[in-house]
């Protein structure tokens, strides 16, 4: 039986208005009277995820998880409380602030707390209307030099800028990143060999669940490593083909169409 599941939320379990289906939120909880753990893996933080964490009736509950920043923190709902971490250093948040601003990108910061955007834009702004984010006017990050921070990522709509981006990068920032992209206008950093799969593998000790118990669904480049890592890896059908072609299945629905439902259908009920 699987009993734990790391899956993706934009894209994957949310609709384009960014809810879970009614449907979705009632296969999720017949799983879990089963025994099964649901757990959003997201690239986003456990702040700025608080409709879904309602939507799954999981706000300040105990036994109820979720990966953050692309697997730069598992943190249980109780609390909340942070159960592993792997921070970003500021020398590596000035470094890639310093890069990502010689190009055409919107550039977001993560702390534990709260999404601070630079050089944001119209199309950024309407896109973050319903994620909670501090916009600033300012190149001013210095104060994060005194908080932990996880992540960065540049906003982009043309996935082949920044691929270009990633091209010129200089090979020492490269080599110290982990670099995955999302919802087709994001390139996102995390520290090396931190990822949603050394997450899920964390969050599954916690749980003493093994990995062939574990399932990981997912749509873009970011969900790779659990995808990789889990016993079951699934890809919506809105998954790009990179996904697809490394998942043991792939939905007949998309993520406008309760996708996680039919997972959860088929493998668990």
């Amino acid at each position: 039986m699987y009993r734990l599941i790391a899956c993706d939320l934009d894209e994957t379990l949310l609709d384009k208005q960014r809810h879970v289906s009614s449907k979705t939120q009632e296969i999720i909880k017949q799983a879990e009277v089963k025994g099964t753990t649901f757990a959003p893996a997201t690239g986003r933080g456990f702040h700025s995820i608080k409709q879904t964490l309602i939507e799954l009736d999981a706000v300040d509950k105990a036994n109820h998880y979720m990966i953050g920043f692309n697997g730069g923190v598992v943190v249980e709902s109780q609390g909340p409380t942070i159960i592993k971490e792997s921070p970003m250093s500021f020398e590596l948040l000035a470094q890639l602030f310093e890069f990502g601003s010689k190009y055409d990108v919107a550039i977001h910061l993560y702390t534990f707390e709260q999404t601070y955007v630079y050089h944001s834009n119209p199309n950024e702004d309407a896109y973050l209307s319903t994620i909670p984010h501090e916009k600033r006017t300012d190149d001013d990050f210095s104060f994060l030099e005194k908080q932990t921070c996880y992540k960065a990522l540049f906003q982009n709509l043309d996935r082949h800028y920044l691929e270009k981006i990633e091209q010129d990068m200089p090979t020492e920032l490269h080599e110290a990143l982990e670099i995955s992209y999302s919802s087709n206008r994001y390139i996102e950093f995390n520290p090396k060999g931190v990822n949603k799969g050394t997450a899920l593998e964390s969050l599954a000790a916690h749980l003493a669940i093994p990995m062939d118990e574990t399932i990981a669904i997912g749509d873009n480049t970011n969900d790779l490593s659990m995808i990789q890592t889990a016993a079951l890896g699934v890809a919506v059908a809105n998954a790009i083909p990179e996904i697809k072609k490394a998942a043991q299945y792939t939905t007949i629905a998309d993520h406008e169409n309760s996708a996680v439902a039919e997972v959860i259908e088929k493998f668990i009920l």
